[in-house]
């Protein structure tokens, strides 16, 4: 086991009581932990990701993230404790207030953006991949109560439109574009659309040639960016 020292100042009380705080990976925990130093990391590289605006719902949801995987890697418990009720307390208000529910087992990439808050259900074992685009009203979950793991996993880059639905235990290919209102059940391929209920599925090279209202459309203020079409 890897242990990296959590440099704690001589006057603090930690100290005084004789504890030693420290982070480490261990490949057991699920998600792995991380160090504070990769957490702030992170952090700042999605408030860039996200226009450099840290009011944006989505960024401080996917902070509150972050910092819930960090603190899972405190020892002892005891410290692990304050850091427990925050994550606790920031977790009800992003998902109260701003309706992102994000919890901290789901896997997140790099520069994944939320792009619209509202109606966000994430599965708490889901995985998305880097650089992926959530919009409102979209779910990542369960299709079955009778297998509650089942949760989807998102490859890189994968453009998710506004209220689509990804349910049970598929595979969304690196690049595939799902479709707004979208009911996805079955895997798909990297670079093929999904659209309709249930979602069938495009190939790349026909989507490629696709109506462009095949594919998740562009938001309301038409911008773009390297997070591709922002679909409303």
């Amino acid at each position: 086991m890897v242990f990296q020292e959590f440099h704690v100042p001589r006057a603090s009380p930690w100290k005084f009581a004789g504890i030693t705080p420290r982070l480490w990976v261990h490949p057991l925990l699920t998600p792995p932990a991380m160090t504070f130093r990769e957490m702030v990391q992170l952090i700042r590289e999605d408030w860039r990701t996200h226009d450099r605006d840290w009011t944006r719902p989505g960024f401080r949801a996917v902070a509150v993230h972050r910092f819930g995987n960090w603190r899972m890697g405190v020892e002892p418990k005891l410290v692990r404790a304050p850091f427990s009720v925050a994550y606790r307390a920031l977790f009800r208000a992003v998902r109260n207030v701003y309706g992102i529910e994000l919890p901290y087992t789901a896997k997140v990439g790099r520069r994944v953006v939320f792009e619209h808050q509202h109606g966000i259900i994430i599965h708490g074992q889901a995985h998305i991949g880097d650089e992926c685009v959530i919009r409102h009203q979209v779910t990542l979950g369960n299709r079955y109560l009778g297998h509650a793991a089942d949760a989807p996993r998102l490859g890189r880059g994968v453009n998710v439109g506004a209220g689509a639905k990804i349910l049970g235990a598929v595979n969304i290919g690196d690049g595939a574009a799902i479709g707004a209102n979208a009911v996805v059940l079955t895997d798909v391929a990297a670079g093929a659309s999904a659209v309709g209920i249930p979602a069938r599925v495009i190939p790349a090279s026909a989507a490629a040639a696709a109506p462009q209202q095949l594919r998740p459309a562009a938001g309301a203020d038409g911008a773009a960016s390297v997070r591709g079409n922002s679909a409303a």
